[in-house]
């Protein structure tokens, strides 16, 4: 696939996976964050430069002391140039040490910057996003991609401009000896360049491939341990261990074959080291057989080039762990500059993505960032919801709503009832803000959602799904994610008024019990109520609960519906129904089939009708355990 900039991307063969960006747009924002931190850039490279001239400084010491040595000198002439290799060690090893940390915290901030603005695009990532493309391939991103720049930040790159910067000047040091002698070491460069030329085209693709061969390998395990309950049931345990024995066969395969490239390159670069060191000596003995230089400055000469095997080594061979470093960091700026595409003024757009929350939960809605919302947004007249010839396509050819108007008045409570795949749970998604309609309109006491400022989205509407999720950390903590600023008498009411106090405080620390993975853990019926109290201490004036009862079973069904009740009473609520008892108490039904209102009224007249919603009630009525087949699934 491609970006809409133009750069390319890369999936994998069986699926989609998240935008990565090209090497044009990865520069330009490594640039912008280096451009930003221009003085701490200049400081290190500075101290950086001066520790490479002391560490050249000793190798034109051992040149003038064999010189000396030559000359027949006292042993008086060795205590200078011992003080002179003894401080320049003592200043070249202090301030390697210094540029080499300033340089790792220079980094080090960038990659604080670039995890941060990772995980806040995440947060925000629709749904529809993370469906095609995995979650595995997002972990291995903010997980994986993240350590191989976090090394390459702290050990491999303050290393290499260290090198670099000694390798410069060494070179700078033999030339000013003689040109001749320069010119000489100068050999080993485009050797060392051709070894690098054969080198990175090939890596590239190949730390590219590996990067989403272990996406694919993370997105198999990620599956099978949400699913490991269906695994089990289903006796899948030997299937699903071969599937990922097979991609983290194929991940490691591609290691081996990145590593025999780098054997390969490693064999290039010796043989540069050879010729290199061969030309500054053949070339040192003419010199000094001329009279153009002396036996002392030719040893220096062949010092200085062979002191630089280790840091040029050290900066070739890092290269393939900074080609993955840059594949990684590719794979993130891919997801931190993967924006909403604007909403179309007409017509569907296939590549148009919904929105959801930027706190991206699922069961309360938080901050809405809609494009286009004004500080200055016009104020609803009242709680009342309306949504006026609607249209929604998720791929711009499949019309999920087909123009449905529905009008709630304040304080009304509207029932969404039909089969699967009738569009009821994007309805309500476009009510609550979360998805944005291709054609028509959702207005809030009279004024668009488009209009409405987030903060003024957020006190009005949320939404409240089937699929709650509970955060690790203490229950309050969990339940001041609706509002932070919440008291416990204001948490300990929001629960007492859902009938979820009882077993609140009967958890082994109270409300400050640890809940989530790794802590006490919720039932279904629990974590249901749990995301309506957050509804309570949210406060907002209009409700959508979008099968909120669904999870909790046949058992705590009739509980949770009591606690729907009393979270949305006083509210403008909209209730896609899971069970027809919740919608023969709404005030008003409607029914949808294929993404279109065919019925619409009280609950007891569309019994008397005799339509689709009285088959429907007949149908939950009639119901038996030992007859499945009689039961009105309405998910």
């Amino acid at each position: 696939m491609t970006r809409p900039d133009g750069d390319d991307t890369a999936a994998a063969p069986d699926r989609e996976l998240l935008p990565i960006a090209g090497a044009r747009r990865t520069w330009s924002w490594l640039w912008r964050e280096l451009r930003g931190r221009w003085p701490s850039l200049t400081f290190a490279l500075l101290v950086g430069l001066l520790g490479a001239v002391a560490s050249v400084v000793p190798a034109y010491a051992l040149g003038a002391l064999v010189d000396r040595v030559r000359e027949h000198a006292g042993g008086s002439a060795i205590v200078p140039i011992t003080i002179v290799i003894t401080v320049a060690a003592l200043v070249g090893g202090v301030t390697t040490g210094l540029a080499t940390y300033l340089i790792g915290r220079l980094c080090g901030q960038i990659l604080a910057v670039l995890r941060e603005a990772t995980v806040a695009r995440a947060l925000t990532l629709p749904a529809t996003t993370l469906e095609r493309t995995g979650k595995g391939d997002l972990l291995s991103r903010v997980g994986t991609d993240a350590a191989s720049i976090g090394k390459a930040a702290s050990d491999v790159i303050p290393t290499m401009i260290s090198a670099f910067l000694l390798g410069v000047l060494s070179v700078a040091a033999m030339a000013g000896i003689d040109w001749r002698l320069g010119l000489a070491g100068a050999v080993a460069v485009p050797l060392y360049a051709l070894a690098l030329r054969w080198y990175l085209p090939r890596a590239a693709p190949q730390y590219a491939r590996e990067r989403r061969a272990v996406a694919d390998s993370s997105q198999l395990l990620v599956e099978n341990m949400q699913g490991v309950r269906t695994v089990h049931a289903y006796r899948l345990e030997q299937a699903r261990l071969h599937d990922i024995g097979i991609a983290s066969g194929r991940a490691r395969d591609i290691s081996v074959s990145v590593f025999t490239l780098f054997t390969r390159f490693v064999g290039r670069v010796n043989r540069a080291e050879f010729f290199g060191l061969a030309a500054i000596l053949v070339a040192g003995f003419l010199l000094v057989r001329g009279g153009s230089v002396t036996v002392g400055e030719s040893a220096a000469a062949a010092v200085l080039f062979h002191r630089l095997f280790n840091p040029i080594g050290m900066l070739l061979f890092t290269f393939d762990e900074v080609q993955a470093a840059g594949a990684s960091l590719a794979r993130l700026v891919g997801v931190v500059e993967l924006t909403p595409t604007p909403r179309p003024a007409t017509g569907y757009s296939p590549d148009r993505e919904p929105l959801e929350p930027a706190d991206g939960s699922p069961e309360l809605s938080g901050e809405q960032r809609l494009p286009g919302l004004s500080s200055g947004s016009r104020v609803p007249t009242d709680g009342s919801l309306e949504l006026s010839g609607v249209r929604f396509s998720y791929d711009g050819q499949v019309e999920v709503l087909d123009g449905v108007s529905v009008r709630v008045a304040a304080g009304a409570r509207v029932a969404l009832v039909g089969s699967t795949g009738a569009g009821k749970s994007t309805l309500a998604a476009i009510a609550a803000g979360i998805l944005r309609p291709g054609h028509g309109e959702a207005r809030v006491g009279g004024v668009p959602l488009a209009e409405l400022a987030p903060a003024d989205l957020r006190a009005r509407v949320a939404i409240v799904t089937q699929e709650t999720h509970v955060f690790a950390g203490p229950l309050i903590e969990d339940l001041r994610l609706a509002r932070p600023g919440a008291s416990p008498d204001e948490a300990t009411e929001a629960l007492a008024t859902v009938g979820a106090l009882d077993w609140a405080q009967g958890l082994p620390d109270g409300l400050d019990t640890v809940v989530g993975e790794g802590g006490h853990e919720l039932t279904a019926a629990q974590a249901q109520q749990l995301a309506l109290a957050r509804l309570v201490l949210a406060d907002p004036a209009i409700a959508v609960l979008d099968e909120a009862t669904a999870e909790a079973g046949s058992l705590g069904a009739r509980d949770i519906e009591a606690s729907a009740a009393a979270a949305t009473r006083g509210r403008t609520t909209l209730i896609v129904a899971h069970r027809l008892t919740q919608a023969a108490s709404a005030d008003r039904v409607i029914v949808l089939e294929h993404g279109r209102v065919i019925e619409e009224g009280p609950h007891h007249e569309l019994v008397a009708a005799g339509g689709r919603y009285a088959e429907l009630w007949r149908a939950w009525e009639t119901r038996t355990p030992t007859s499945p087949s009689s039961k009105a699934r309405l998910t």
